[in-house]
């Protein structure tokens, strides 16, 4: 029970040389790309599954807002491969780190921001000031909007990466509670070992859910501003 409980969100090394690169390059390797007239099962569920994820998506966008259909389809399938991929022993998740999801949201959230202004610069400063504003609040209300929508980018990587490190953590202190009790007391051990079944199952939800949310979140920003 005296390990860190922060040893498994640190960076993995071999030989002193970072292999974060590998594992984040790693789950391309699950989503070969189809080079047969008749497909297998797995890369025929994974196509109907990348179509239907895309078609829920891009209902709401307009035909510029489409051409990032590409983007959005591979950020959904790269956070939650990585997110699944985390969740198995002696793994590391690289959407625990707070500097990899601001890598991610910073420049999803200025692209999108930048095409609002370049193709509805009018609507686009129309949030900065609603319409019927009294005079005295205008510089307070600019300063507020600012702020809000430059927030929106550490929001985005905040909620992902505190969701499955707060999953993380618990996994960790349950499973390390059950080894425990496993010599103190067996049906404790049990108990908190059953605990642990259904948190995990939990937490593959959370995985996926995350990478939706995530991925819709940028999608909507993106429909705002095209």
């Amino acid at each position: 029970m005296n390990e860190n409980l922060f040893a498994s969100f640190m960076t993995p090394s071999l030989m002193g040389i970072p292999i974060v690169m590998l594992i984040i390059m790693f789950p391309t390797l699950l989503f070969p790309s189809p080079n047969r007239l008749i497909n297998n099962r797995t890369i025929t569920i994974q196509q109907w599954l990348i179509k239907l994820i895309l078609k829920q998506m891009m209902l709401i966008h307009s035909i510029k807002g489409r051409t990032w259909s590409l983007v959005l389809i591979t950020l959904i399938l790269f956070i939650g491969t990585t997110n699944l991929l985390g969740l198995l022993p002696h793994s590391f998740t690289p959407t625990t780190q707070l500097s990899m999801n601001l890598g991610m949201a910073i420049p999803l959230w200025a692209g999108a921001v930048l095409l609002g202004f370049r193709h509805k610069t009018k609507m686009s400063l129309a949030h900065f000031l609603p319409q019927g504003t009294p005079l005295i609040l205008i510089p307070m209300l600019v300063i507020i909007e600012t702020i809000s929508l430059f927030i929106q980018p550490m929001a985005l990587a905040v909620r992902l990466t505190a969701n499955i490190t707060a999953g993380h953590l618990l996994m960790h202190l349950i499973g390390g509670a059950t080894s425990v009790l496993l010599s103190i007391s067996t049906p404790a051990a049990l108990t908190t070992f059953i605990i642990l079944l259904l948190l995990t199952v939990l937490e593959l939800a959370v995985a996926l859910i995350q990478a939706y949310v995530f991925t819709l979140l940028v999608s909507l920003y993106l429909h705002d501003n095209t």
